[in-house]
């Protein structure tokens, strides 16, 4: 391999030039769509240790996916030599502050191992301390503490801010859950970045260790950033400010979970010495999209105007395609779709069909599989993160790793067997008390100093179950093995009676599916002698334990969820929030009507705020510019909600793009052929060539 070393900046354009040069103090890079922005962090990191002199173990970049950390990783890896990019950090927000909780484990007050609750397990608690049963209820106290954790606000501010009754329960609510948790010796996904950022603030100590630590932060997407993630990177960077931090503020879309375009303008403020460097030519589409895209944007106010421009030419039209109805929209996309392909002779990966909610995909598969087109969906469940296969895979985890302390309160709670919320904070107190697992507590003999016998008796009698589970676990068949697993904690039954009867026949199938699929991996043997992709020799012949498969699940999630590798031939349907960061050559923009881009309740109040409407026009904004060559945006006249059709109006939006001159729309609904007969015209076609052949 070769490393461009000593010419970072080579075939740049003069202001991405100047962005990976600066290093005079904290540095604001307004990344338009498309501009190279990641190839700007890379290099720059290149030069930070090839020219800059910074050693790579003092440099840490930061973005918000791990997909996205990882393209950066690997770019830099092909930029620098390994010794010279050994201790370098790339990673997520949450991976920073996870790293920071454990190195300082001690001075945030928590054990080493200490346990990550994900957002099932978080909205079990919730749901308790509520005792309610209410799932949009749950959903919304838990999205509320989410926003109060992310604003850094603690639970008696929320108290003392509640602006309603039903806003003071949920902050009560917040308190006991913060205790919960503390009792548990766990955090949630908001406490990975809230804890290191409350430590750093507090601990004098702490903060100087890491800021010496990382003496160069790269941060990207910064306007996705919410105040806490921003307080946190103000309290790494320290009065030295060696940063660069990269961002468009035409791409914030994310103010429902925190994010805010405030700290963007808090930045100026902050560091009054900010250096602002604007990226605005575009590597990705053509001209005609790009111009449609800054007329609709500029729609919005302007923190920092720009302008993206691109050397590709105008390319084609924009097309505007009015639909009778969302049934004939999903058929007509889809024709329309097949009829391009084959005149291009293309590939299904080339196009994307783009929508504003996600309910809109369910028409839309059932369209694809008409006409035969394979898709992928981003962002759908994965089979593993199904709430009863978490349920299962719980039990499994703690007999793999009695250590693992949120299996446990999940497995001990699914079903109940007459344990309550005080018995687990007694015990999660203790545990936290003596530093060891929740698991290992219930043995401990000083547990009955601190906890009645009734309460202790339930606890010994589930450990020592998940005991007798876990030495047949390691010699048993797999499937028999959670076969009597299921049939002793009385699962299926269980399902009966917190689902109705349809719900619970469907959670019941995936738990046999994932029996079976435990099973038949179990029972797949190796050739005796055979090469592993190392070369290494593998002897088998043996089938595999529940305990060796349990620990490769965590392996075979990451894969489920893996979209940038041995990606297939297959068209991309996605939310428009999910498919932020990614290009197509053809996109299909589709239910462009009020009411849904952009988004508001008609049964409420038929206006937007100013910054609703604006989210929503940057939202708009983000699904043009995902179009590398073509773009067709599709409304309907009439759509169905619930059992009626309802008249829809064209999104404001289509207008605000300009594309009623001639030249750069294609708006004629009723062409000569429809896209039906126009397929057919084209296969025909192909057909008779390849009989001439």
């Amino acid at each position: 391999m070769s490393f461009s070393g000593s010419n970072p900046v080579l075939g740049m354009n003069p202001a991405q030039r100047q962005a990976v040069l600066h290093l005079d103090g904290p540095c604001l890079v307004l990344a338009g769509a498309g501009s190279g922005k990641t190839r700007v962090i890379t290099q720059k990191i290149a030069h930070l240790v090839n020219e800059a002199g910074y050693q790579a173990r003092n440099i840490a970049a930061v973005t918000f996916t791990n997909k996205a950390a990882k393209e950066m990783a690997e770019r830099v890896g092909a930029l620098l030599e390994p010794a010279r990019a050994k201790g370098l950090t790339v990673c997520t927000f949450h991976s920073l502050g996870m790293r920071l909780l454990r190195e300082e484990h001690k001075a945030a007050g928590l054990k080493e191992r200490f346990s990550i609750l994900d957002a099932a397990d978080a909205a079990g608690i919730v749901q308790q301390l509520l005792a309610t049963t209410d799932k949009q209820l749950i959903r919304r106290a838990q999205s509320q503490i989410s926003l109060w954790k992310n604003g850094l606000i603690n639970p008696t501010q929320a108290l003392h801010e509640a602006d309603s009754e039903n806003t003071a329960q949920v902050a009560r609510a917040y308190a006991s859950y913060e205790a919960t948790l503390n009792a548990y010796q766990a955090v949630d996904f908001d406490d990975l970045i809230l804890r290191p950022t409350r430590l750093l603030q507090e601990q004098a100590e702490v903060r100087e260790r890491w800021q010496n630590r990382l003496r160069y932060l790269l941060v990207d997407e910064v306007q996705d950033t919410n105040a806490c993630q921003y307080a946190l990177l103000r309290l790494i960077a320290g009065p030295r400010a060696m940063f660069t931090a990269v961002g468009d503020d035409d791409q914030a879309i994310y103010a429902w979970r925190g994010a805010t375009l405030e700290n963007l303008r808090q930045l100026t403020v902050d560091y009054p010495q900010l250096q602002v460097i604007k990226l605005e030519q575009n590597y990705r589409s053509t001209g005609r999209i790009l111009k449609a895209a800054n007329q609709l944007i500029e729609n919005n106010p302007k923190l920092f105007p720009k302008t993206l421009w691109s050397e590709h030419g105008m390319g084609e039209a924009i097309g505007v395609k009015p639909m009778k109805e969302d049934e004939h929209e999903a058929e007509s996309v889809a024709i329309m779709l097949s009829a391009d392909r084959f005149e291009r002779r293309a590939k299904y990966s080339d196009y994307a069909i783009l929508y504003r909610s996600n309910h809109q995909a369910r028409i839309l598969e059932q369209a694809l599989r008409k006409q035969k087109i394979p898709y992928v969906l981003t962002g759908g469940q994965s089979f593993f993160e199904r709430s009863e296969i978490k349920d299962i895979i719980a039990y499994l985890r703690l007999l793999a790793n009695n250590d693992d302390d949120p299996a446990f309160i999940r497995a001990i709670t699914t079903p109940r067997r007459g344990i309550g919320q005080q018995t687990l904070e007694s015990l999660g107190l203790y545990a936290g008390d003596r530093g060891v697992s929740l698991f290992e507590a219930v043995f401990e003999s000083g547990l009955e100093q601190r906890m009645a016998a009734r309460m202790i008796e339930p606890l010994r009698t589930f450990v020592e179950f998940l005991q007798r589970l876990e030495e047949r676990a390691h010699r048993d068949p797999a499937g028999d093995v959670l076969r009597d697993l299921l049939s002793a904690i009385n699962y299926e039954e269980w399902l009966y009676e917190q689902h109705d009867e349809r719900g619970a026949q469907s959670r019941w199938q995936n738990v046999l599916d994932f029996v079976s699929w435990i099973t038949e991996k179990s029972g797949v043997q190796q050739a005796e002698k055979v090469n592993d992709a190392s070369g290494e020799e593998i002897i088998s012949g043996e089938t595999e334990s529940l305990i060796d498969l349990t620990q490769k699940i965590a392996l075979i999630t990451m894969l489920d969820r893996k979209e940038d590798e041995g990606r297939p031939d297959a068209v991309q349907l996605s939310t428009l929030h999910a498919a932020k960061g990614l290009e197509f050559p053809h996109v299909f923009l589709i239910g462009c009507e009020e009411g849904l881009l952009p988004n508001f309740n008609e049964e409420a109040e038929r206006f937007l705020d100013d910054e609703k409407l604006e989210e929503e026009r940057r939202l708009m904004y983000v699904g043009v510019t995902r179009a590398q060559r073509t773009l067709t945006i599709t409304h309907c006249l009439h759509r169905r909600k619930g059992r009626e059709m309802v008249r829809c109006e064209p999104s404001r939006f289509i207008g605000e793009l300009h594309l009623d001159d001639g030249a750069d729309a294609v708006t004629d609904a009723t062409p000569a052929l429809s896209p039906k007969e126009r397929l057919s015209a084209l296969k025909n076609l192909l057909q008779k060539g390849s009989n001439a052949a």
